[in-house]
């Protein structure tokens, strides 16, 4: 009666698939963090972002490597407009059912 969540960040389609064919189709969800890239930078305490546009970070998604977004997430999440809280909440109403079918095989 174990669940485990696990995330990974995947931004490309081939490694998405990947895990998919890992973890297998039924417990595979994808949700998709909509972020823009200025609030990504505007966000990031690391400074990684400014280290990447100065060239100290190579293949750094969004400045110097690219990004696919999903084509056909779950679930798609606005983080910019919508509060972390009621965020967590539409996660959890829409993996419930699931949650719930593992936990009681």
């Amino acid at each position: 009666g174990i669940v485990a969540l696990a995330s990974f960040i995947a931004p490309y389609e081939k490694d998405r698939e990947f895990i998919k064919k890992t973890v297998s189709q039924e417990n595979y969800v994808e949700i998709f963090v909509n972020t823009s890239l200025e609030e990504c930078e505007r966000r990031d305490t690391k400074g990684l972002y400014k280290k990447a546009r100065e060239g100290k970070i190579k293949d750094f998604t969004g400045i110097s490597a690219p990004y696919e977004s999903p084509k056909k997430p779950f679930l798609t999440l606005d983080t910019e407009c919508t509060p972390i809280d009621e965020l967590v909440e539409i996660i959890y109403n829409k993996i419930k059912d699931k949650l719930y079918t593992f936990s009681n095989e």
